[in-house]
């Protein structure tokens, strides 16, 4: 397939700070809560200057659980939007019993990215904070880079590409491989 490189990135723990309690991290519970990363904003502007198209891809299954709102998350959605240079924000709704296609770490999100974009998967990279997130870019077909948050939690099986601190991070590496 000849189409762009993308940028699919998770969101919280990536881009948007996660809550991390007991070790573990979760997403904002508002609008108010969101809150970009240091250095995020300016990493994805990077990230456009190399031609990447830049989608984050996020489960957020708290809505299936019932315990927040999907219009809270949308309107989270729409600031990032507001803010940050991003060109789309695929979501997954379900939860791990739904046994959906688009749940990280399976990779329907960043097949329906790639189709809906003209990206090609071969020249993309998939950055996440969690195991999920990279073999969901792995089965992709993507190149995978984990920012090693040091979670109380399992790392990646599949080994990523690359590992890192941050999406600056992530994105230098990136810059020096990106086939644009």
């Amino acid at each position: 397939m000849t189409g762009r490189a993308a940028l699919f990135l998770d969101r919280d723990g990536v881009v948007c700070r996660a809550i991390v309690q007991g070790g573990k991290p979760f997403p904002a519970r508002s609008v108010e809560e969101l809150d970009v990363l240091p250095g995020a904003k300016k990493a994805l502007q990077k990230a456009g200057t190399l031609g990447l198209v830049r989608i984050i891809v996020t489960n957020q299954p708290d809505v299936a659980r019932g315990t927040l709102a999907r219009q809270v998350v949308e309107a989270m959605h729409e600031r990032l939007r507001a803010e940050l240079e991003i060109d789309d924000v695929l979501v997954c709704w379900h939860d791990d019993a739904d046994k959906c296609a688009c749940r990280k770490p399976k990779p329907g999100l960043l097949l329906e990215g790639a189709g809906r974009h003209g990206v090609d998967l071969a020249k993309s990279f998939m950055v996440g904070d969690r195991w999920r997130d990279v073999e969901a870019g792995a089965r992709a077909g993507c190149r995978t880079v984990w920012i090693d948050c040091g979670y109380d939690e399992q790392g990646p099986s599949t080994a990523p590409d690359h590992r890192c601190h941050s999406l600056a991070e992530a994105v230098e590496w990136i810059g020096a491989r990106a086939q644009g």
